[in-house]
């Protein structure tokens, strides 16, 4: 079933908005905790928003919907944070021009240019999705050669090395922090009514961007060793699914069931 199925106040008024990472945060925890976070948005829809924050391209993530019964993003902030978007009707993905204009400008068509500066370089093996405003790599630490990160600073662009086994790069000043919190400015929802939740260091500019946030209890100590100090961060010490409705009872967002 489409999110859009049923008419729904709009997001921004809403009393409760989830931004969530995908692998290991919304699709961590175990198969209880998952079915009693995704019941709860379903139950709840007409008081909870939901936007998926994630490295995985728009393809897969409506692949997953389709596929594996996730429920249904109202907006994606995909592509490590080159990609702002609305969920059609239809399923489709269509991205919100205003909110990519400076993505684009920052990205200045450099893909070309990436993959061949970094074509054969000790530890990366390109990803081949084509991706619009980045390019990604598999990392293989015991052989990657830190230079890389020089190339792409000579560049102009940003490198992002997350869970020490992925090289993604990046337009300057683009991730996924910085783009959730354009989505929800040009959404107008209230801050104090969103929930970041990750855990991995592709995550950390979104869960440091002050926005309420959850860093679930399967995090990465790179990760949680970032994040320490942070008053606007809830460390969970339950995992994936759990840990965000432990946050949202923490922080006071939202009633949960008693059974979460």
């Amino acid at each position: 079933m489409n999110v859009h199925a049923a008419p729904r106040p709009d997001i921004a008024a809403r009393r409760f908005t989830l931004a969530t990472d995908l692998d290991g945060t919304f699709l961590g925890g175990s198969e209880a905790d998952r079915a009693t976070l995704y019941q709860w948005i379903e139950d709840n829809r007409d008081s909870v928003g939901l936007i998926f924050v994630t490295g995985r391209d728009p393809e897969f993530i409506m692949q997953m919907c389709r596929e594996r019964g996730l429920p249904w993003p109202e907006y994606v902030v995909g592509d490590v944070g080159t990609t702002i978007a609305r969920v059609e009707p239809s399923g489709a993905i269509a991205p919100i021009a205003p909110l990519e204009e400076d993505i684009a400008a920052r990205w200045n068509d450099a893909g070309e240019a990436v993959r061949a500066l970094l074509d054969g370089h000790p530890g990366l093996t390109l990803q081949p999705t084509a991706f619009r405003y980045r390019v990604s790599y598999d990392l293989s630490p015991a052989d990657f050669d830190p230079r890389a990160r020089d190339l792409i600073e000579e560049m102009g662009l940003d490198w992002l090395i997350s869970d020490n086994r992925y090289f993604d790069v990046l337009p300057r000043g683009v991730s996924k922090g910085p783009s959730i919190r354009r989505l929800i400015a040009h959404l107008g929802i209230p801050e104090a009514r969103v929930l970041c939740a990750g855990d991995t260091l592709n995550d950390l500019s979104m869960l440091a961007s002050g926005l309420p946030a959850v860093a679930v209890g399967n995090s990465e100590t790179a990760l949680t060793d970032r994040l320490n100090g942070l008053s606007s961060v809830h460390h969970a010490q339950a995992h994936g699914a759990a840990g965000i409705l432990e946050a949202i009872t923490a922080l006071n967002l939202h009633d949960i069931p008693e059974t979460a």
